[in-house]
């Protein structure tokens, strides 16, 4: 697995400010992706122990609300074992802040019942579409995109959008 940069202080892709790392390698090649360059699995840099410690390390900050997961596609098959186990060890360490995950992939068809979701607080699902696009929405960039309460979501059954 491979990953293709860490922003230390990001305020777009979740609420506060917070770390995020964007995995490499995707599937989708979504129509006017904004992270082209994240497609290729050859791409950035080998995703190791190391890279999860690094992570930790940044979201200690006092400052840091939590961990924004993005891509590529963090949760393609090739990809899922090394988020959940990032996922896994950030609660373990840091277990009140929380977890943001983008994924192409949706929550009721495709991910309710992955281990990587039982330590995700809000998954942003579905995959953009450049015809549904509207640049007012809030952590998502087309209006087939969901902003799910993931534990919320599997406390119930159903699908709790995030408030």
């Amino acid at each position: 697995m491979r990953y293709n940069k860490i922003r230390k202080m990001d305020i777009s892709d979740g609420p506060g400010v917070r770390v995020s790392i964007f995995m490499q390698g995707c599937t989708f090649n979504c129509k006017e992706c904004f992270n082209p360059e994240t497609h290729d699995f050859n791409g950035g840099k080998e995703f190791t122990d190391e890279t999860i410690s690094k992570v930790i390390k940044l979201c200690e900050n006092e400052n840091v609300t939590g961990l924004s997961i993005l891509g590529g596609e963090p949760l393609h098959p090739n990809n899922i074992e090394g988020t959940t186990k990032l996922v896994k060890t950030f609660k373990e360490k840091l277990p009140n802040k929380n977890i943001w995950i983008w994924s192409g992939f949706t929550f009721d068809k495709d991910l309710k019942d992955k281990e990587v979701m039982k330590y995700t607080d809000v998954l942003v699902d579905g995959r953009y579409v450049d015809e549904l696009s509207n640049p007012t929405l809030k952590w998502k960039g087309s209006e087939n995109q969901r902003v799910i309460d993931v534990q919320k979501s599997l406390n119930s059954n159903d699908v709790i959008l995030y408030k």
